[in-house]
């Protein structure tokens, strides 16, 4: 099975996400998908199938722990694998729950376009801050499609320096898949930072993750009274797209770099 490492969210070798792709030549289990996502060790797997219809291909997202419907550093992945093997410029992604991902190519920038999803108010217990070591929140949501909250903060460094207790936080809160914090960005370059942190369904923290863009565009496009944006990732690998908010579908525009190409010989 064709298969690459792709580093998404970048222009940089090891920098960004890495992702797994492969191309299966038939279909695969979901048990044998999820041990190759073991196998890789990676946050994220994508598996690539043709469709009988022309540059639309299905798409399926492991972890090392389960199956994901929606990823976004895997979806460039894969994309700039096509990209660089075929001639089109325009392809479209079916993901597990039938969402039609329509990806094209700007000389080196591929643009993803992915739903928009609401946010509703959450709470969440002191015990999940205390193993995040965050000490003041600004705003709690929550994501009901992802099952994800949002803490927004009011420090950049602050969130950059974040080191949680990962067993604190998986015993903090129960059925979920994970926790962004964000902070608003006081520089030129960004117009907002955040990280992922995700124990329950995939690695510690997601390098970087363009998933949620489906609902924290949204959420700081309403806060910043903007459609165009520029998102940064300060975790340790760093990354960044740009976001552009167009009602009811939100633009990621990013690069990505292939840095291992081979057979998986499973």
């Amino acid at each position: 099975m064709q298969s690459y490492i792709v580093d998404s969210f970048t222009n940089q070798p090891f920098k960004g996400n890495p992702a797994g792709v492969c191309f299966p030549e038939h279909e695969l289990s979901e048990d044998q998908m999820l041990n190759i996502a073991m196998e890789f060790g990676l946050s994220e797997t994508a598996f690539v199938l043709p469709t009988s219809k022309k540059d639309i291909y299905s798409i399926r997202y492991f972890s090392p722990k389960k199956e994901i419907p929606l990823c976004g550093h895997a979806t460039l992945a894969s994309a700039k694998v096509l990209f660089k093997n075929t001639e089109a410029n325009e392809i479209h992604f079916i993901t597990m729950e039938n969402v039609d991902l329509p990806i094209r190519r700007r000389e080196n920038e591929i643009i993803m376009e992915f739903p928009v999803y609401e946010l509703t108010e959450g709470t969440v217990p002191a015990s999940m801050l205390s193993a995040l070591g965050i000490e003041k929140v600004v705003q709690i949501s929550y994501s009901p499609k992802n099952k994800i909250f949002l803490l927004e903060i009011e420090d950049t460094e602050v969130l950059a320096n974040l080191t949680p207790d990962f067993a604190a936080l998986l015993r903090s809160y129960e059925k979920i898949n994970g926790v962004l914090v964000t902070a608003s960005a006081h520089d030129e370059q960004y117009d907002y930072h955040y990280r992922y942190f995700w124990p329950w369904s995939g690695t510690h923290e997601d390098p970087v993750t363009g998933g949620v863009q489906t609902f924290l565009a949204k959420y700081w496009s309403i806060r910043l009274h903007k459609t165009k944006m520029k998102a940064f990732q300060s975790s340790t690998r760093t990354g960044s797209m740009d976001i552009e908010l167009n009602a009811d579908k939100v633009l990621l525009i990013s690069k990505a770099v292939i840095i291992l190409e081979g057979e998986l010989m499973a």
